[in-house]
């Protein structure tokens, strides 16, 4: 059986998108080089900033996600996915362009979280996808309580973001994403979502005292396993 190939929707930011292909290349059950996942990648660090558009009314990304997504039907993509969950709150702008299916990140992150532990969850997302009510929705029709960061928090948080996406993943950074999920902790979380694709550059399984969803990892796995059933079913 031939995988699909997946196309994946990138550059939000590029880093991310690199570590998620990694993700996917170590967590393929392969056996040898050609077992592994045909992805073609638009690392498109082009794309508007989603949390300018959601929260202070910039420039939409809905027109350049929905090229991306043909560019890469066009380019013979069969499945779709993106490593950025703010991006998702335009999701319906890549449905809309494509037939391809599509896997969503906050909903499969969301899976994960109840799964994991159906209690309180704590997120650490962006201002935009917090604007969006993305994770709140899931979580409301999954009966799980929400939990974010604090105002102060949440401005450490995005501060934290962007020093990420600069490419500083230092102990310091580190220290103080490790800091804010406590934060979340001490208010009631029994189980953490990274929802941010950022987030796992700098806080890692073991770092946190209660289990972590990372975002990046729910994808690739999702991904492999969609791109692995048989064509009828995957469609």
């Amino acid at each position: 059986m031939t995988p699909l190939t997946v196309g994946v929707i990138g550059g939000m930011g590029p880093a991310a998108t690199v570590h998620f292909m990694a993700r996917v290349l170590a967590l393929t059950p392969a056996k040898r080089e050609q077992d592994h996942l045909r992805l073609l990648v638009d690392c498109n660090p082009r794309v508007p900033d989603r949390n300018d558009a959601l929260r202070d009314g910039g420039p939409s990304p809905e027109s350049v996600l929905a090229a991306m997504a043909r560019g890469l039907e066009c380019a013979g993509a069969e499945l779709l996915v993106m490593p950025c969950n703010t991006a998702h709150a335009f999701a319906g702008a890549i449905t809309a362009a494509t037939s391809l299916p599509f896997i969503n990140l906050i909903e499969a992150a969301s899976d994960a979280a109840v799964a994991a532990r159906p209690g309180a969850v704590g997120v650490l997302a962006a201002d935009g996808c917090l604007e969006a009510g993305l994770y709140q929705e899931a979580f409301a029709r999954r009966g799980a309580p929400l939990i974010a960061c604090e105002p102060d928090a949440q401005r450490r948080f995005m501060e934290l973001l962007y020093q990420i996406k600069s490419g500083d993943t230092g102990d310091g950074v580190r220290a103080a994403m490790r800091a804010l999920a406590e934060g979340l902790i001490a208010r009631g979380a029994e189980v953490v979502v990274a929802g941010c694709t950022e987030v796992p550059l700098a806080l890692g399984y073991g770092d946190i005292a209660v289990p972590l969803i990372d975002s990046i990892d729910v994808l690739a796995l999702r991904t492999i396993a969609q791109a692995l059933r048989p064509r009828a079913e995957a469609g």
